[in-house]
């Protein structure tokens, strides 16, 4: 999966391609595939974006890597029992 990123002209913020314009939240981003050289030529030119380049990415489950609900439930529980909470 290739996206694209850059800055924003007006606030710096880091920008997102969503296939149809930019986003400040990179689960946004969309796969350009081999067009993102070609996207980012337009987008540069209309000044929509500053310091554009296409990055490499992987689309990972929003919980992936992170404790199991469960698990956070069982350490608030013997926290609870323990008497800290």
């Amino acid at each position: 999966m290739k996206i694209i990123t850059g800055n924003d002209l007006k606030s710096g913020a880091v920008i997102w391609w969503t296939g149809q314009d930019w986003s400040i939240h990179v689960e946004d981003a969309a796969d350009v595939g081999d067009n993102g050289e070609q996207i980012l030529a337009v987008e540069d030119a209309a000044c929509r974006v500053n310091g554009g380049y296409v990055i490499d990415a992987e689309r990972e489950p929003e919980r992936a890597g992170r404790a199991m609900d469960h698990d956070s439930e069982d350490a608030f529980e013997r926290l609870r029992v323990a008497g800290y909470m």
